[in-house]
């Protein structure tokens, strides 16, 4: 168990990026003060009273003019966290799905020097609904191919996380919208950071995003998916490659079965087969040059 003494020594800073949570804000701010030094709501360009309410419940209120992203408001809170003498940054979601009692669970391992970078994980205690795990565990593996091998995070989209404020360098923010969880366990990899996972408690009555989950899980497939051509070069070019050139193959060997049985046969296969292959092997060669290349960038800056 944490020792309270010193997590009360520490300086904790809680953000919650909020748009359009005017409902549930005010009870997540006062909850996460109990265990915070500092709790940081950014508004990201709300049309609701959810900045009044962050306000009135306590909370230091930063509001963007129009709505940025969730990636853009994790950007905005931390550095706005950086600015009070922080030590660990927590981040939560506003819309009342985690519980705040968590937060010294997910801060424990950040203290104790054991942790850069904690995750609050939802399947760790097996509470997320079967109708959910499908679309995450499509995301959880896409994640984990563009992390590499060592990552193994069984929750990669959980936006209630613990970070140790020396931390802050590894991630560049560069995804705006909610694939910015992939993105910054990718940067935490890259940068060697020790990432561990806790199990919390999670709430899903209380899911207050408007978007299609189809479409919004699509969105974020994508990104990650996009993400891998510059990270991951033989998962985004080489797997394709060789998967065409084996199709074209394939279609390939058909026809020469079928000409020797009907020499009149249609030669559209066989050039089917030739433009299959040539793309396949260009895609091939093109994510082999390009994973030489990031590895020698990665070998001359260690």
């Amino acid at each position: 168990m944490m020792n309270n003494r010193k997590f009360q020594r520490m300086v904790v800073t809680v953000i919650i990026p909020a748009l359009n949570e005017e409902i549930s804000i005010g009870s997540m701010v006062i909850k996460a003060k109990k265990y915070a030094d500092h709790v940081i709501v950014v508004d990201d360009g709300s049309t609701d009273d959810t900045a009044e309410v962050a306000r009135d419940a306590g909370a230091d209120v930063v509001k963007h003019p129009r709505n940025k992203g969730k990636g853009e408001a994790l950007k905005t809170g931390f550095f706005a966290a950086n600015q009070n003498g922080t030590k660990v940054i927590v981040t939560i979601d506003a819309d009342g799905q985690h519980n705040p009692k968590d937060i010294p669970r997910v801060v424990e391992h950040i203290i104790s020097g054991e942790a850069d970078m904690v995750i609050g994980s939802r399947y760790l205690n097996g509470n997320i609904p079967i109708y959910r795990r499908i679309g995450q565990k499509i995301l959880d593996i896409a994640t984990n191919m563009n992390c590499g091998k060592n990552c193994g995070i069984s929750d990669t989209q959980s936006g209630f996380r613990a970070f140790a404020v020396n931390t802050l360098q590894a991630f560049q923010f560069n995804q705006n919208g909610f694939s910015i969880e992939s993105e910054m366990l990718t940067e935490a990899t890259t940068a060697g950071l020790r990432i561990k996972e806790v199990d919390i408690a999670s709430r899903y009555d209380v899911d207050c995003n408007t978007d299609n989950p189809v479409i919004h899980g699509m969105t974020v497939l994508t990104d990650i998916i996009r993400d891998m051509e510059f990270r991951r070069p033989l998962y985004y070019f080489t797997i394709p490659g060789i998967i065409l050139f084996a199709v074209g193959f394939y279609i390939g060997m058909n026809f020469i079965k079928d000409f020797i049985r009907v020499p009149e046969s249609e030669f559209w296969s066989i050039l089917l087969m030739i433009l299959l292959a040539l793309i396949g092997i260009f895609l091939a060669f093109t994510g082999i040059i390009s994973d030489s290349v990031l590895r020698l960038l990665h070998k001359n800056r260690k």
